[in-house]
């Protein structure tokens, strides 16, 4: 798999190109679909390597409380935000019930469909386009394996890219997390791997559970509302014939 390399930008977590992803017919184009995790911790350093990439668009999916307690410091780099809010409080609900990953995996397919097209259809109308939430991992990487599932990105690849998040989040990030969130949560056994992971099996089990449901991941996204027309698009912005 020839990835691009992710890119160190003080203060963005988990930020990273999908680009170079082999894909039926080429690979991912680099430049155009970027994620991460918070943007509210962004040195004018920062700022400006972000600047360079050109970025029209973010597409932001944090809550309103998230917005407001971290708010995204790439103004007026950046101009258009699209807001598009996924598991309006369920994040704690899950931590509450001591849910792991698998589940509010299928919670975010089962409940939020209308969302995810959403998520595409941003992506569609203006590119570079950066997708993020808090960590970059669970919504974030819900959306864009999607993304690239529709795309036609191997199914391998969809699953790696996702798996680099736990590498990704600085230690100092997942300790400060953890700390604060163990006070309230002591006997939660699935906190960590909400908080930090990104196994490789969770992917693969949601994936599996879209083929099973749907015959593959792009007929859930069809049996969404996504048309036929707009998958070619989003191959055509995506895709880069080898």
């Amino acid at each position: 798999m020839n990835e691009v390399p992710a890119r160190a930008i003080a203060g963005a977590e988990n930020f990273r190109d999908t680009g170079g992803l082999p894909a039926a017919g080429g690979t991912t184009r680099s430049g155009v679909l970027f994620r991460s995790g918070t943007l509210a911790r962004l040195a004018p350093a920062a700022q400006a390597a972000i600047a360079e990439l050109g970025l029209r668009r973010i597409i932001d999916l944090r809550d309103d409380d998230e917005v407001r307690r971290d708010p995204t410091l790439l103004e007026p780099v950046v101009l258009d935000t699209v807001r598009v809010p996924l598991l309006l409080g369920s994040v704690s609900s899950f931590l509450e019930a001591d849910r792991g990953l698998d589940e509010l995996y299928a919670h975010i397919v089962d409940e939020s469909a209308p969302q995810l097209i959403e998520v595409v259809h941003g992506v569609l109308a203006m590119q570079p386009v950066l997708v993020h939430c808090t960590a970059g991992k669970d919504r974030t990487g819900v959306s864009i394996a999607l993304i690239l599932a529709a795309t036609g990105v191997e199914e391998d690849a969809i699953v790696a890219d996702y798996a680099r998040t736990a590498a990704m989040l600085s230690p100092e990030r997942n300790r400060r997390v953890l700390s604060s969130l163990r006070m309230a949560h002591p006997q939660s056994a699935h906190l960590e791997e909400l908080v930090t992971g990104s196994p490789e099996p969770v992917m693969r089990t949601l994936l599996d559970r879209l083929r099973s449901s749907y015959g593959a991941p792009v007929e859930y996204l069809r049996a969404a509302g996504l048309h036929d027309d707009e998958i070619v698009e989003l191959r055509r912005i995506l895709v880069a014939a080898s």
